[in-house]
């Protein structure tokens, strides 16, 4: 299926750790978005806007959506962070290398250059 006016999913590595930094797919565009997390390998995925999509068919393919959702251009509240960073800690220790999905509405307030900075990659170390 073609991706019209979707960005390109962009990877994220530091150490140990992968991220993959998504569109917001809908039930139309999901069979290509799940090949995307195939291609990368994720088998989580963080989504932290309102729900779009059918989380059942990633879940047949053994991928894991955790819904946290927040305001679209608000910082995430304090739980957020806590969940996420749990999350993180967990996913890592367990399998290093494997990658992590997070996707918003538009996936591109979070996808710039700098979204991950190295203030906040110390909370990962």
């Amino acid at each position: 299926m073609a991706r019209m006016n979707r960005p390109a999913p962009v990877e994220v590595s530091y150490k140990h750790m992968r991220f993959l930094i998504t569109h917001n797919p809908t039930n139309a565009t999901l069979s290509a978005f799940i090949e995307d997390l195939k291609k990368y390998g994720a088998t989580t995925v963080v989504r932290v806007c309102e729900v779009t999509y059918d989380k059942a068919p990633l879940e047949k393919d053994g991928i894991t959506v955790v819904d946290w959702p927040f305001d679209d251009g608000a910082p995430p509240p304090g739980k957020v962070v806590e969940d996420w960073l749990s999350l993180v800690k967990a996913k890592f220790c367990e399998a290093p290398g494997s990658c992590v999905a997070v996707h918003c509405v538009a996936g591109l307030g979070r996808k710039r250059r700098g979204a991950i900075n190295s203030k906040q990659l110390t909370y990962l170390e």
